[in-house]
């Protein structure tokens, strides 16, 4: 899947792409879903991992996301990009998913436990790594914010939109996000990264 390098958003194409795919499963095109599926899963995959550290659940979220897809295409508008109604959908899995599984999905919930790697991080990483462990502290709303405005490339109204709330809230969480991160990463500047490096989905 194509998108814009500097911002995470997907193209023009991207989305032409996608609605006639959906416009295709709703006309009961499974070969359609199988694209879309393959074109999508990596990406929920890796925003919903981030959030909780546990494949299992997230991938049976997943799952239940395209089968939605497939029951509910034909509801499908145009009203937002296929992106964002896809990833709305697989929100609420996900979140349905993390609350009926175990007690410690559950707790990701509120916050993602910090751990210290069993090697140093390379020097190219750290980075990312630094800000990594900060996101990790913030509250578990606060950083599903941030996931989806800065490394999927989502507006505060398609934010909105995918978790059902007011954009205001959108806006409120990235404020009080972008402070805590302002307060925390000079505290953890040359601490090693979070346990989140190990095992990245695949």
């Amino acid at each position: 899947m194509s998108a814009d390098a500097s911002t995470g958003r997907l193209t023009t194409s991207d989305e032409q792409l996608d609605q006639e795919l959906v416009h295709r499963i709703a006309s009961g095109d499974s070969r359609a879903l199988e694209r879309l599926y393959t074109r999508y899963h990596r990406r929920l995959l890796q925003f919903l991992w981030r959030l909780s550290n546990g494949r299992e659940p997230l991938e049976e979220a997943i799952n239940e996301t395209f089968w939605i897809v497939w029951q509910k295409s034909g509801e499908f508008r145009g009203g937002s990009r296929v992106s964002t109604w896809l990833m709305g959908i697989a929100w609420r899995c996900g979140m349905k998913a993390l609350r009926q599984s175990t007690p410690a999905a559950a707790k990701a919930l509120a916050v993602t436990p910090f751990t210290e790697p069993a090697e140093e991080p390379l020097a190219a990483e750290e980075q990312g790594d630094w800000l990594a462990s900060g996101l990790a502290r913030l509250p578990f709303e606060q950083r599903a914010t941030l996931e989806l405005a800065y490394f999927l490339g989502h507006s505060c109204e398609e934010i909105a939109a995918i978790m059902d709330c007011p954009v205001n809230t959108v806006k409120a969480r990235m404020f009080q996000a972008r402070l805590k991160l302002r307060n925390l990463l000079p505290q953890l500047e040359g601490v090693p990264q979070a346990a989140g490096r190990r095992g990245q989905p695949t």
